[in-house]
Parts: structure tokens; C-alpha cells; sequence
């Protein structure tokens, strides 16, 4: 056991040293308290009709009515109980409070990718913090892309198990492989999974190219064939989270159009609008913001010009008597309304970059000098090739290439995302370049000549921003001047007033930019001197390594600290706490009715989940809503509210606020259709296009709008008029709903729910029978004369049988690690025999 400590103790002492600075960092959670997260309470009301159906029946249902009218539970909230990396997910997330697992996350596992690369594990130490704290993760975790931030945390550990896996370690790699690649897809941020696939791709371009050149091609298939067996452990055990996305993917705003006649060129075949996917594309100019943090103003927002020394506040001062107050007021009414902000770059807005720290940055480039490993080629075209793809709109001779040609590209937004895995690329190459020091392969002029150049060019180029700003950057958005005149107008054409103020904001910018150019100067200078004392054996290793440490998290710690401080924690709320209920909505929960929709018109209808916290809502908030929803949102609710619509969809309350004393009204809807209702007529369409437009003025209540391919499940001879007739609901459960009806003839009943055929099957007395689609969006069905019983259950076999695949997975899994562990005790033993 001593001996155990003895070669583990620097390692442990490296642990609780990440465990000291993490909670160091979050230390109000210390006291119960955690970060303010938006996204996770819009999360938590999404959730609302899950979780309270999971607490009463011990059993979450994989469907929700809660938003869009209804729509699978895939991407909201699952268990998934039988895939084994859930667990593991639960261990990071719930053993240690919030963030402070994912950050540990972060922090351990590029530690153990750093070891791996057979680097000193102090380094590896400064390598992980750089990694970690990088300004981008501390951002996702303050705005609440809890997921995003897990999925990033994974990166450095399966990178990891890969070269261990190439290293001849086939079963200890692989299983170790299975295992991160495992949790990493269940984190179920396939667009972070994605980025991170495409760079281990490249890496095995570059692998290829080095075997074939050394003839060693054999062996490198043999480490392939071990890592597809990875690839496939963890594809089982998550297999029925892969499948049922899969197939909900197909279905969502994400999959093709139904809609020929009104679809844009960027909307035809499968995939999202290039607009849509390029919203946030990382200006060209503001890559430079991997060296100096706020170069582009940092985050949307006026926070940095509210400052009466500041110029921009002295301008608006003048016309505002100088009073405090009422010069803070319109500084955020110019933010708000003309976008004078201290943020000036192309995005719609930004809670954060991308910055890399100086010191890694300036190291990075000296990498790029003296890294002979063959790493070095991989890391470097990830790097380019990733930055090219954050340009998105502004470089699109790149970006179109990949988003109209190569796989799942064009599946996801802002593609400036693709930067987080730059964010391990850059920290990886700066740490190998000190390990080439350390391993003394090159010579002492050499290194201290490529060392100078290297700060030369980034603290060369942080100092010229520093004293002449101006020579590369404007700091003025491109809409300046619309800007300028639209505030002209608003000051009743005192063009010289808004002149001044405009200019103040440019030099607040600029100012903004200069502090921090210094800064990145000083720090960059300050890497310089360690590095060098280093080389010169100045410092000894340990002084030398421990400096370093120290100098990269100051510098990555002050940065992060202006976006995710103790600010940003408060006592721990929940949906309920944050979402309080209005007169409107107590009225609305009254209403025992247990299955009916609410239309609130008072917020952001379809980019706002709170009403879900109390409602079953036509609106909602999700990125990734059914497409045939999406479609009738954008045609029957953009210009104007479509009331035929709004009864079919069972809405019996809708929710508005007066706009001069911003007190609610609530209506009740005396046309909704209710649950389910039988059809005098059933009219039929050609296509999509044919149906939405019929929808726009029709009588749900008489009539069914259907498409023609499901003509054969309608028998019109039968038909009778079913006025004579009733149906109703009679128990209601978000996945499965039962009715009663009686009819003297087979007559076409419409169902007020969402149509979704991957996995809802209709049941009459325990007899599964054909339904079809409706009214664009709904289900319907023709029922046979007499009185029975019928049940719409939600049994998805991409969900259940997949989950049954997960539990395989997950056994061989861990007989897998089992047998890797083994295995490598085997030749550890061997080897000190030896």
C-alpha cells in the first residue's frame, strides 16, 4: 500500500489540488447556493408534466402535451434506465453540487489525456486548467448548457483511450474508450459528439498517412479494429437514446420539409436554413479574442459602459442633466432598442468568447515551431479546419462545402460551437511544446530564438493593439451608421448630439480593447520569462513547472471571473420558484378538465417555456420542435392568429396582457373543439401544401382535412355523419389515453392530439386498429358503428427494444473494463519480473 502512495502521491496531490481550486471558484456552493442557470429553469418547466406524472406513478411517460401540443419526451427528459452510462452521467452530476462535477470533470480527464502524452504531471496539471478554464466552458455553464459543457468534458478522456489503444494497450484502451464514448453520447449533445467525431476523423487521415509512410499498416488496423469494437459497445449501450432521437430527428425542424410551394431554396431536402444555421458565426476579426479576451467589447450588454468616467456616459449625460439614474435609464434604452452596446461583433448576441489565455496562446505558436511529434499536423489542421467552420456566413467558401455536403453537417446551429474542441487543440500543442524542452532534443539557441519569435508575434501583437487600436480593429458594429441616424432621428435630428454619443461608445470600446490587449501583453511577457528561465536552467523543473501553473491560472481565472462569479449564484430554485403563477394561471388550473391548451399571447409564444410550467401550451420553447408544428407555427400563427386553428388544437384559454397597464387577461375559447369529436365531412388533399392551406379557414368540427396517401384507411360507403353519436375522454395519461364512443355508423373521429406514428398505436376493445393524420398536424381515425372503448398508447419499440439493447451494452461494458483492468495488472507484473 505505501509503495501504491509513493508512485500515486503526486498524482493525488494534483487531485485534491483541482478539488481546492474548483470549489475555490464555485465556493457559494459551499453554502447551498447554485448558479442562476436560464436555460436549466426553461428546462425544469419543459419537464413540469413528466416529472409530475413521473412522482405520481413511479413511471416517466415518453410523451409530453406540456408544449407544441405534444411531442416526445427524447430531448426533454428520459430515464433511460437501462443504459448504464445514466448512472455514470448521475454520478458526475449529483455526487458533487453544481457545476463543481462537471468542472472536476474537465479538469481530471484532460489531466489524464496530459499523462498519457508522457508529460511531467505538473504540466499535465497546467494543461487541464488551461483546458478547463477556458472562457467558452465557464460561459455554458453560466448560461445553463449543463449537457453542452458534460459533452466537452469527455473530449480529452476518449482522445486518451485512443492513443493508449494505438499504443499496443488494446483492451485497457478500448474498454477505457467504450467507456468515455459511452458517457459522452448519453450526455445527448449530439452536436458537441459530432465536432468531436469530425477531429478524431482527421486524426485518423493523419494516423493513415504516418502508417503507410512507416509500413505499419497492419498494426494500425489491429488498434482500428479494438476501437470499432469501442464504437459499437458504445453505440448499444446507448442504443435506445441513438434510435429514438434518430428517428425523431427525421421528424423534427431539422428534417426535410413537407412544404414545396412556400419553402426557400436553403429549406429543400433535410436539414435547417443556412440563415437559421449561420446565426452565429464567429467573425472573422474576433478570432483574435482567443488571445485578448474582450477585444470585441466581451459580452452583449452595457454592464462596461455604465460608468461615469467612461465617454459614452459623459455624452449621454449632457442631455440627461447629469443625473445618475436617469442617464443609466437611457443607456439601456440605446442598448436595447439601437444596439449601442459594448459588444460590437456580427452575432445576434453573445454571453462570451473564446478566449485561450495569452500565455497558452503565445506557447501555442512556439508549439507550432518545435512540436516534432506527429500530433502536432493533427492538432494544427483540426485547428484551421474548425476555425474556417466557425466563420460560417463569413467564410462560406468552407462552411457551404461541409453544410451542403458532408453528413449531418446541416443539422445543427451556431457554428461557432465547433470552437470548443479548438479549445483542447490549442492548450494540447502548448503543453507539448514544453514537454520538448523537458525532453532536450533541441538545442538552447535554438529554443530561446523560436521562443522570442513566438512572443514576438502574439505579445508583439497584443502591445500594437495596445498602443495603436485602430491600425486592424474599427469597434464599430457594421450597422454603425444606420445606428447613428436612427439615433439622429430619435434626438429630433440633433445630428451632433448622437454624433458625440456614438463616438463615445466607439472609444469605451476601444478602451475596453486596449486594457485587455496590455493585459494579454503582460501575460504573454510573463510566460515568456518563465519559459525561458526554464530553457536558460534558471529555474529548476519544479519552480519552473509550478510558475506556470500558477501564471495560467491567473490569467484564464481573472478572465472567467467577469462571466461566471459569485454574482451569478443564488439559493437554489426551482421552475415553480422563478415561474410564479398569475391570476390568469390559478384561474386556468381550476379548471378540472384534465387534458385542454392554453394560448398565452403575453410572452414570446413559441421561444418561451414558462407558461408550460402551469399550462398544456400550444407555444413552448425547444430547438428541436416536430417540423409539421414548426410549419403550422410559421403559417398559421407568424402574421396572424389562425382561430380555426386554435379550436382544433383544443385551446380553451387564451392568455393576453394589456399593453398600457400590464395587467393579464384571460378568454375562454367557447369554439374550442375539445379532446376528440366526430366529422361530417372529410375533405382531401393532394399534398402538404394543399392541406395547410386548407386549414387556414375551415370548420374542424364538420370537417377533416386529409391527405390523399391515406385514402385506403377511409371507407366512405360506411360513413355516416356520427351527429348521432358522442366520444370522450376518459382517463388521461401523456402516453396513453382512453375514450369512449358510440356511433350507430362507422364515422371519422379527429382526436385533438399530435400525430406521431413512431411508436403511438391505437387500441379498439384491445384490438390494435389504423389511425392516420388529420388537419395537418392531428390523428384521426374511422371508427366502426357500436359502443366501445378506445386507447391511444405511446409504446415506441425504438425505445423499448433499444433499451434492452443498452442493458447487452452496458453488461459487456463492464466485462470489458473488467478484462482491461486484468489485462494491464498482467503486464505490469510481467514487466517488473522482467
Amino acid at each position: 500500500m505505501n509503495n501504491w502512495f509513493n508512485k500515486n502521491g503526486i498524482h493525488l496531490a494534483i487531485i485534491a489540488f483541482f478539488v481546492v481550486i474548483t470549489f475555490a471558484y464555485f465556493s457559494p456552493v459551499l453554502v447551498g447556493k447554485a448558479p442562476a442557470q436560464s436555460d436549466v429553469i426553461q428546462s425544469q418547466a419543459m419537464q413540469k408534466e413528466i416529472m409530475d406524472f413521473k412522482e405520481k406513478d413511479g413511471k416517466a411517460p415518453l410523451w409530453t402535451n406540456q408544449m407544441f401540443g405534444g411531442m416526445p419526451a427524447y430531448q426533454i427528459w428520459v430515464p433511460y434506465a437501462y443504459n448504464g452510462a445514466t448512472y455514470g452521467i448521475a454520478l458526475i452530476t449529483k455526487a458533487l453540487p453544481n457545476p463543481t462535477g462537471t468542472v472536476l470533470l474537465l479538469l481530471l480527464g484532460a489531466y489524464f489525456l496530459f499523462i498519457v502524452l508522457k508529460v511531467n504531471p505538473w504540466l499535465a496539471a497546467a494543461g487541464a486548467i488551461a483546458f478547463t478554464f477556458t472562457m467558452y466552458n465557464f460561459v455554458l455553464i453560466a448560461s445553463g448548457h449543463s449537457s453542452k459543457a458534460l459533452a466537452i468534458g469527455f473530449f480529452a478522456p476518449i482522445i486518451a483511450s485512443i492513443l493508449l489503444t494505438l499504443r499496443g494497450r488494446y483492451w485497457y484502451g478500448a474498454s477505457l474508450t467504450a467507456l468515455f464514448l459511452a458517457l459522452e453520447i448519453r450526455t445527448n449533445h449530439v452536436q458537441m459528439t459530432y465536432y468531436l467525431m469530425l477531429a478524431i476523423f482527421i486524426f485518423v487521415i493523419v494516423e493513415f498517412y504516418q502508417a503507410f509512410k512507416n509500413k505499419t499498416i497492419p498494426t494500425l488496423l489491429k488498434s482500428f479494429a479494438f476501437l470499432a469494437f469501442s464504437v459499437a459497445i458504445a453505440i448499444m449501450i446507448n442504443a435506445s437514446l441513438l434510435w429514438s432521437t434518430a428517428e425523431y430527428a427525421k421528424e423534427t425542424n431539422r428534417g426535410k420539409s413537407n412544404l414545396t410551394a412556400t419553402e426557400t431554396a436553403a429549406e429543400k431536402g433535410s436539414g435547417m436554413s443556412k440563415e437559421y444555421a449561420y446565426q452565429w458565426s464567429q467573425g472573422v476579426g474576433e478570432s483574435f479574442t482567443f488571445l485578448i479576451p474582450d477585444l470585441y467589447g466581451g459580452a452583449s450588454g452595457i454592464d462596461k459602459l455604465v460608468n461615469p468616467e467612461g465617454n459614452m456616459y459623459k455624452a449621454v449625460a449632457e442631455i440627461t442633466g447629469g443625473d445618475p439614474t436617469q442617464t443609466t435609464q437611457a443607456i439601456q434604452q440605446l442598448g436595447g432598442q439601437l444596439n449601442m452596446q459594448q459588444y460590437w461583433g456580427e452575432k445576434p448576441f453573445t454571453q462570451g468568447g473564446y478566449y485561450f489565455g495569452a500565455i497558452i496562446c503565445f506557447l501555442f505558436v512556439f508549439g507550432l515551431f518545435v512540436v516534432r511529434s506527429r500530433l502536432k499536423w493533427w492538432i494544427l489542421a483540426t485547428t484551421v479546419l474548425f476555425i474556417l467552420l466557425s466563420f460560417g456566413r463569413h467564410f462560406p467558401l468552407v462552411s457551404d462545402l461541409f453544410f451542403d455536403y458532408f453528413p449531418l453537417y446541416n443539422k445543427f446551429r451556431a457554428v461557432e460551437s465547433i470552437l470548443a474542441v479548438v479549445g483542447l487543440m490549442v492548450p494540447m500543442l502548448a503543453i507539448l511544446a514544453i514537454k520538448e524542452i523537458q525532453d532536450g532534443n533541441i538545442e538552447q539557441k535554438i529554443l530561446i530564438k523560436k521562443l522570442t519569435w513566438s512572443a514576438a508575434i502574439t505579445g508583439g501583437f497584443a502591445l500594437i493593439v495596445a498602443i495603436v487600436p485602430t491600425l486592424f480593429f474599427s469597434f464599430k458594429a457594421s450597422n454603425h451608421m444606420q445606428i447613428v441616424q436612427a439615433l439622429t432621428q430619435t434626438l429630433q435630428n440633433n445630428a451632433g448630439v448622437a454624433q458625440k454619443i456614438a463616438n463615445g461608445l466607439v472609444e469605451d470600446r476601444i478602451a475596453i480593447g486596449r486594457a485587455d490587449a496590455l493585459r494579454s501583453f503582460f501575460f504573454v511577457l510573463i510566460g515568456f520569462g518563465i519559459v525561458w528561465a526554464f530553457i536558460t536552467k534558471k529555474l529548476n523543473v519544479q519552480l519552473a513547472l509550478g510558475l506556470l501553473v500558477m501564471a495560467v491560472l491567473v490569467d484564464m481565472w481573472q478572465v472567467d471571473r467577469r462571466y461566471l462569479n459569485n454574482q451569478n449564484f443564488e439559493y437554489k430554485k426551482t421552475a415553480s420558484d422563478f415561474f410564479k403563477p398569475r391570476d390568469v394561471d390559478n384561474f386556468i388550473m381550476a379548471d378540472k378538465d384534465p387534458d385542454f391548451r392554453v394560448y398565452d399571447a403575453s410572452i414570446n409564444t413559441f421561444s418561451d417555456a414558462s407558461t408550460s410550467n402551469f399550462h398544456k401550451t400550444v407555444g413552448g420553447y425547444h430547438a428541436a420542435k416536430l417540423k409539421r408544428f414548426d410549419e403550422l407555427i410559421q403559417h398559421q400563427f407568424t402574421k396572424s392568429v389562425n382561430q380555426d386553428v386554435l379550436d382544433m388544437l383544443n385551446t380553451k384559454y387564451i392568455i393576453t396582457q394589456d399593453q398600457q397597464n400590464g395587467s393579464y387577461k384571460m378568454q375562454r375559447n367557447p369554439t374550442a373543439a375539445g379532446n376528440a369529436w366526430f366529422v361530417q365531412s372529410v375533405q382531401f388533399a393532394k399534398n402538404a401544401d394543399e392541406e395547410m392551406k386548407a386549414i387556414s379557414s375551415f370548420d374542424a368540427k364538420k370537417e377533416a382535412i386529409v391527405d390523399e396517401s391515406f385514402k385506403s384507411l377511409i371507407d366512405t360507403k360506411r360513413l355516416g355523419t356520427g351527429q348521432e353519436g358522442f366520444i370522450k375522454l376518459t382517463n388521461y395519461n401523456p402516453d396513453h389515453l382512453t375514450y369512449e364512443y358510440s356511433t350507430a355508423k362507422d364515422a371519422i373521429a379527429v382526436f385533438s392530439e399530435i400525430y406521431y406514428d413512431k411508436g403511438w398505436k391505437m387500441y379498439v376493445d384491445g384490438v390494435e386498429k389504423p389511425y392516420f393524420r388529420a388537419d395537418y398536424v392531428l390523428r384521426a381515425a374511422q371508427l366502426e358503428a357500436g359502443n366501445h372503448k378506445l386507447e391511444f398508447i405511446f409504446h415506441p419499440t425504438s425505445y423499448y427494444t433499444g433499451e434492452k439493447i443498452s442493458l447487452a451494452g452496458s453488461i459487456l461494458l463492464l466485462a470489458g473494463l473488467g478484462f482491461g483492468f486484468y489485462s494491464e495488472e498482467k503486464k505490469k507484473k510481467k514487466a517488473v519480473k522482467a
